[in-house]
């Protein structure tokens, strides 16, 4: 019962920092905060012609992140990618963190900005968007 409670713990903490709004951040202010809060993601090597960005996952697989970068290393966007079973409570992380503007979408403002949140579902996977509001 102990371990099941550790993990549990571990699960949240490590769960609830996913959804931090990167945009606007360049790309070693992402792996530095990344180093820092996400010990347990690990960056992975990425060649790509078409688009560039950082790509991170766990030692399990049930979560990827993307943070899509301008030509000058600058975040666009933020993708994350988690397994299905995980869906419940990514959405409890972002209603704690963010204004809900419908069913699966979510509105965050900071520094006079807004930025769209979307969640999209797949057969195996959940996909959780950040981006620029309009």
């Amino acid at each position: 019962m102990k371990i099941l409670s550790l993990f549990s713990l571990l699960v949240f903490t490590g769960s609830f920092a996913i959804g931090q709004n990167l945009i606007g951040y360049n790309s070693r202010q992402i792996k530095k905060y990344m180093k820092e809060n996400r010990k347990e993601m690990n960056i992975e090597k990425v060649i790509n012609n078409k688009y560039k960005y950082l790509k991170y996952s766990d030692n399990t697989d049930t979560q990827t992140l993307l943070f899509f970068l301008s030509p000058d290393s600058v975040c666009l966007s933020v993708r994350m990618v988690c397994d299905v079973g995980m869906k419940a409570g990514k959405i409890k992380e972002f209603d704690a963190l963010y204004k809900r503007k419908g069913d699966k979408t979510w509105i965050d403002e900071r520094n006079g900005k807004k930025y769209l949140i979307e969640l999209s579902d797949e057969k195996w996977s959940s996909i959780f968007t950040i981006k620029p509001g309009k």
